[in-house]
């Protein structure tokens, strides 16, 4: 029997006003983006008006939203039943444009100019490692400063660690701040002749050692972009910290997203226990890709033996020089647990067995039958191993709510699709048959 964990209800998640902001985080591979626009499809068809960001390059949000393209600017998904009052927008985060509008935002036009134009600055924008993470950031407390929807469903980057949306602002505050920066500043803050003056004889020695390892082109963009960037470093590091605190207030709620996969579940532990050190508001788990059986009563190792005593079967009954007789019984018995038609088992000869015309007539269909029951015995094995992996999740955090979401026959690319998670994470998934 599996472990029982708190029920993670989402209506009321969604239908709270105070809730403001829900954050899906996971590793990657799990179906946060198909939980966030889920969650933002039922939470907008129930009256809310929100909006959904995702950082989720291969695009996958604006398929399923029937969307054409998601940049940088929310764009209102058509197809939602608005008759509860809500609305929905998706956008996908441009990592370079977010960091673009930062520095148009927070500087005059010409150090603006000086900024966009400079080699490093483009590069940086464009993949310095916690780049993405940062304006993830950014972009969370843009939108939420326009106070134009009353739900804000993020969706994490993918990075390789979960823990890389909360580590990397800091990371990157932390590169700005440090003390590398800050000696290329100097010069720039002396100023005029007299900086050129300390650069060429204070700093020879290291801008000519940096300048072997870097490369003298290099070091020049690093030291014009720092110049340029000098007045906006402290901004970095009040709007990372000012966003950090929204994380933490009450009206925001993260959901852990996992799959019910030991590698997947441990990193959803780790997560678990980094929010609960970080007093940020977990609202529970979703344990994503369950699979389920409708003859759950069956199991693998009956459904094996069965499998085995019909392929038995229908090798005695396949040709005239095979015989049979004896087994004919105890196979008819064993087919009985995927064939329950009155009567089958007792056709046939006296003893219970049949002749050989109508064993060969048979053959195929009590193959077709084993290979069913092989395939069955496989799916339970797979609804064993993933309850064990569950179990072993909450046995170490009994106290994390968990809703499981059972595995769709395909991808979702649909608002259809999307809503059916709805249900499904809402606990309702009978309602959608």
């Amino acid at each position: 029997m599996s472990l029982d964990s708190p029920l993670l209800e989402i209506d009321p998640l969604l239908d709270d006003l105070r809730t403001r902001i829900i954050v899906c985080c996971g590793s990657g591979g799990v179906g946060k983006t198909t939980t966030a626009a889920a969650l933002g499809v039922r939470a907008a068809e129930r009256g809310r008006t929100a909006v959904v960001l995702t950082i989720d390059p291969a695009r996958r949000l604006a398929q399923s939203m029937g969307l054409t393209e998601l940049d940088n600017t929310p764009r209102e998904v058509d197809g939602i039943d608005g008759s509860a009052g809500g609305s929905l927008h998706a956008m996908m985060l441009d990592m370079k444009r977010t960091f673009d509008e930062v520095v148009v935002n927070h500087s005059d036009p010409e150090r603006a100019r000086a900024i966009l134009e400079n080699p490093f600055y483009q590069s940086l924008s464009a993949g310095f490692a916690g780049t993405q993470e940062y304006m993830a950031m950014e972009k969370l407390g843009q939108l939420r400063a326009q106070d134009a929807w009353d739900l804000i469903i993020v969706d994490t980057p993918p990075s390789r660690s979960a823990l890389d949306f909360l580590d990397a602002p800091k990371r990157l505050g932390s590169f700005l701040d440090g003390k590398f920066i800050k000696l290329l500043m100097a010069p720039a803050k002396v100023g005029g002749r007299a900086g050129v003056k300390f650069l060429n004889m204070g700093m020879s020695m290291m801008t000519g050692t940096l300048s072997k390892v870097m490369g003298a082109s290099l070091l020049r963009d690093v030291q014009t972009f720092v110049a340029a960037m000098d007045t906006m470093f402290g901004g970095f590091r009040t709007r990372a910290d000012a966003t950090y605190r929204l994380l933490q207030a009450p009206g925001t709620a993260f959901l852990v997203v996992a799959a019910p996969e030991r590698d997947a579940l441990r990193e959803a532990a780790y997560f678990v226990e980094r929010l609960a050190a970080e007093d940020m508001p977990l609202a529970g788990l979703v344990l994503n890709r369950v699979h389920s059986s409708g003859a759950a009563q069956l199991t693998a190792e009956r459904a094996l033996a069965a499998a085995e005593a019909l392929e038995d079967f229908a090798e005695a009954n396949g040709g005239p020089e095979q015989g049979g007789a004896d087994r004919g019984g105890e196979n008819l018995a064993a087919a009985r647990i995927v064939d329950h038609r009155p009567g089958k088992a007792d056709a046939g000869t006296p003893d219970g067995t049949q002749d050989r015309t109508e064993g060969d007539r048979q053959a195929p269909s009590e193959r077709l039958a084993a290979g069913l029951l092989r395939l069955h015995a496989e799916r339970m094995q797979v609804v064993a191993r993933e309850r064990r992996t569950r179990d072993r999740f909450v046995s170490v955090h009994p106290e994390v709510p968990m809703v499981d979401v059972t595995a769709l026959p395909g991808d979702v690319h649909d608002l259809e699709g999307l809503r059916e998670i709805g249900l499904r994470l809402a606990g309702a998934e009978e309602v959608a048959a």
